[in-house]
């Protein structure tokens, strides 16, 4: 098992939720001014008020688009960014309301709408240049039987599609509707098969908020997986989150009781049930690799073998594991951000591997966690 220098060490057997993630329990650095340039997937926007470039402005209106890259931005993410108008988006639509003391109904009203209106410069999408570093994988179909997957040095992304899609805080298939004139790509295997390629210009959803502060991150990997993932460094500090099995999200309030985030989010199940209370943060471990045991998970056979599976994105809890002290339950990421809000957990509470690389960034060893019904 990989673990991190003493006195850093951590190490969680996570039984209801069938994890053994380790790694390093740092508390984050406060937020730093936004970094300036090196991304160049990053957004680049008009100031408050000022008029958008004709040039950079969007092909076409797509509405509800926009109103997710607004709330995505503000940390009421609407899980993923594809132009539809369903319960996560409703979610969001509810928090920044809340946020605003506006009526929560997860509508837009009039006066959600005059709200939002500040940033209606922003345009839903931008065209980018993929760069050749970030399209440069290693990409390969990842095998499906777990003994296979622990012979690999990382759970990565299987295509550029997918790495870009999580990059934008989307599906590859959002990506390929924003670019229906791109032809998929030659590859070793259908499995494979990418439609993008270094060097092309593809259309996006416009997320932001992806700054990097390389002093407010001492660990290099999670840097890069910040960047990977659009995640920026400036995030609000968070004391408290509220867990809410029946309305699905997770909310994440600040020192004066504001709420500054609200995640769609999966928790339990009939046969993992989340285990109602208050608990608190006990440590974060970023970039985990994970102890399979099938002997802990309902829907497996018996009869696999334990395994320690490299850490990933595509890893079982993806890019960032954040423990609580109420013994094997933790907040984790996904190699299914589509399924957010749509399945069931083995008991913990599953984010996007964005929204949960965010949330690590907003919280410490000691914040307290209420999982309601």
């Amino acid at each position: 098992m990989r673990l991190a220098p003493l006195p850093l060490a951590l190490l969680v057997t996570l039984t209801a939720c069938n994890m053994n993630p380790s790694g390093r329990d740092e508390r984050t650095p406060a937020a730093a001014p936004a970094s300036t340039g090196g991304d160049p997937l990053a957004a680049h926007d008009p100031a408050e008020g000022a008029a958008l470039d004709p040039s950079l402005a969007d092909d076409r209106p797509r509405p509800v688009m926009q109103i997710q890259v607004v709330l995505d931005r503000l940390g009421f993410t609407p899980g993923v960014v594809d132009g539809e108008q369903g319960l996560s988006t409703r979610n969001a639509l509810a928090g920044f309301q809340e946020a605003r003391g506006l009526n929560p109904t997860g509508t837009l009203d009039d006066a959600t709408r005059q709200a939002l209106g500040r940033w209606s410069n922003i345009p839903a999408t931008r065209v980018v240049t993929v760069p050749a570093d970030f399209a440069a994988g290693p990409f390969a179909p990842l095998p499906e039987r777990p003994d296979q997957q622990a012979k690999l040095k990382a759970l990565g992304y299987e295509t550029l599609d997918e790495k870009l899609a999580e990059r934008f805080h989307t599906t590859p298939e959002t990506l390929y509707a924003l670019n229906p004139a791109l032809a998929p790509q030659p590859a070793a295997s259908p499995a494979s098969a990418a439609r993008f390629a270094a060097g092309q210009k593809v259309r996006v959803p416009n997320v932001g908020a992806d700054r990097i502060d390389p002093a407010a991150v001492k660990d290099a990997a999670w840097r890069g997986t910040l960047a990977s993932l659009g995640v920026g460094t400036a995030q609000p500090a968070v004391s408290r989150i509220v867990v809410s099995k029946s309305k699905g999200t997770l909310k994440a309030y600040d020192d004066a009781g504001k709420l500054v985030a609200l995640f769609t989010a999966t928790m339990g199940s009939r046969h993992d049930p989340l285990p109602l209370g208050t608990w608190k943060i006990k440590g974060t471990a970023y970039n985990p690799p994970f102890h399979y045991n099938p002997d802990l998970f309902w829907d497996v056979p018996d009869s696999q073998g334990k395994e320690l599976l490299p850490p990933g994105p595509n890893g079982p809890v993806g890019v960032a594991w954040i423990d609580l002290d109420k013994p094997h339950y933790g907040i984790h990421g996904t190699p299914e951000p589509q399924t957010i809000g749509r399945a069931e957990s083995h008991g913990c509470v599953r984010l996007t591997n964005w929204d949960v690389a965010r949330l690590a960034l907003m919280v410490k060893p000691g914040v307290r966690v209420v999982f309601e019904a």
